[in-house]
């Protein structure tokens, strides 16, 4: 007699029922952190593309680059621009079993995310230098890192500048409960992790026959949970049936006064934890983030349906003084102009929102005269979890 195992989907990947099992997975787990690869980068304008070991269940990734700017002014001046250094990845996609693009940002929204995410990390007394001063808060920098050259430093004189550079990828929304972690050990998984790195125009600032170039080494480490074997001689995995998305999209079209914006990405089934923005504006060259303060914006909200606003904020200032409290950082200040809409600092079953029932999500801000809008562009995140293959 043939006895019929029931099998359940997760993330696209059939496991056995009695596999699921979260209170044993996590007492017999273990972490562990590897390094997956090692290579020269492929430079500025170019892309690497990293396919990841198909073992264990997969948590996060770190990205670290290491190596050196060589700036040779000539008869010129050599400049680095806002998007220096962390801006370096223009754009990070990670892709799971025919899930395109979980996560699609630049390595600055990673920064952020890090220090949004994790309270107890903060940039307080870590001195970088910013439009060449010195600048001790709000810089998302570690104490262990190099910049090498600062951000919007002006005139940089020649020589070789070595940096160390590092972000997290954060595949699971929580290293504890592993929600959104990738089960990765079958060889039907597939999970690539795309880079694409800035272009020498979007980092520097050259006059004259001034030249600056980058080189250096990439390495990803991996932060994965190995799958234990229970006393039925079956593995045991936790609850793997949602993906942590992280999507940064770019809105264009601004106008002083109240801009409404719709948050891509909306649908049943997602729940989104947080949604984090930076206006950029400015000439090519001089294209920086706007300080949030009480000069530059007014109301900061969001809304949904008709004309719901659950959460409305009246000024940059209090904005960024309320994310403050929560991060730990000042993220709004003039180095990066991030502010952000948290629901689940605190409690995120309480106060996460359900994009199913909270129809035509829109972002609400209110752009003040003193910004004189020149090329502006609002770069959002939004960071979700969402239901995967679930189902028996």
């Amino acid at each position: 007699m043939n006895t019929q195992i029931a099998t359940r989907y997760m993330q696209g990947i059939a496991v056995p029922e009695t596999s699921v099992n979260p209170q044993e997975f996590f007492a017999r787990t273990r972490r562990r952190r590897q390094l997956e690869a090692s290579k020269a980068f492929a430079g500025l304008g170019n892309q690497d593309t990293f396919e990841m070991k198909k073992v264990d269940i997969l948590a996060g990734i770190l990205i670290k680059l290491t190596g050196t700017v060589t700036s040779t002014p000539g008869a010129g001046t050599v400049a680095t621009t806002a998007r220096w250094p962390y801006d370096l990845i223009k754009n990070v996609r990670f892709t799971a079993n025919g899930q395109a693009n979980i996560i699609n940002v630049s390595g600055s929204k990673l920064k952020a995310r890090e220090v949004m995410k994790h309270s107890d990390l903060t940039d307080r007394g870590i001195v970088q230098s910013v439009s060449d001063a010195n600048v001790q808060s709000g810089t998302l920098a570690l104490a262990s890192e190099r910049w090498g050259v600062g951000n919007r430093d002006t005139a940089i004189a020649g020589g070789n500048y070595d940096y160390d550079l590092a972000w997290y990828l954060p595949i699971a929304e929580d290293d504890q409960d592993l929600m959104g972690a990738i089960f990765a050990a079958t060889s039907s998984t597939d999970l690539t992790v795309q880079i694409d790195w800035a272009t020498s125009a979007e980092l520097f600032v050259l006059t004259g026959n001034a030249t600056a170039a980058v080189s250096g080494t990439v390495e990803l480490e991996a932060l994965r949970f190995s799958i234990p074997i229970g006393p039925d001689g079956q593995i045991v995995i936790p609850d793997l049936t949602t993906f942590h998305s992280l999507i940064q999209t770019r809105h264009t079209g601004l106008g002083n006064g109240v801009n409404e914006l719709r948050l891509m990405g909306q649908g049943a089934g997602k729940t989104l934890l947080r949604t984090y923005a930076q206006l950029w504006n400015g000439a090519a060259g001089a294209n920086n983030p706007v300080e949030v303060n009480s000069t530059n914006f007014g109301t900061l909200a969001w809304r949904f349906g008709g004309n719901e606003t659950p959460d409305s904020v009246p000024n940059g200032r209090m904005l960024r003084m309320l994310n403050e409290r929560d991060y730990n950082s000042d993220i709004g200040a003039a180095v990066h102009g991030f502010w952000c809409h948290e629901f689940a600092s605190e409690n995120a079953f309480r106060d996460s929102v359900d994009l199913g029932t909270t129809s035509e999500f829109r972002h609400v801000l209110d752009i003040l005269p003193a910004v004189v809008l020149n090329n502006a562009a609002l770069e959002v995140v939004t960071e979700t979890i969402y239901t995967a293959g679930a189902g028996a």
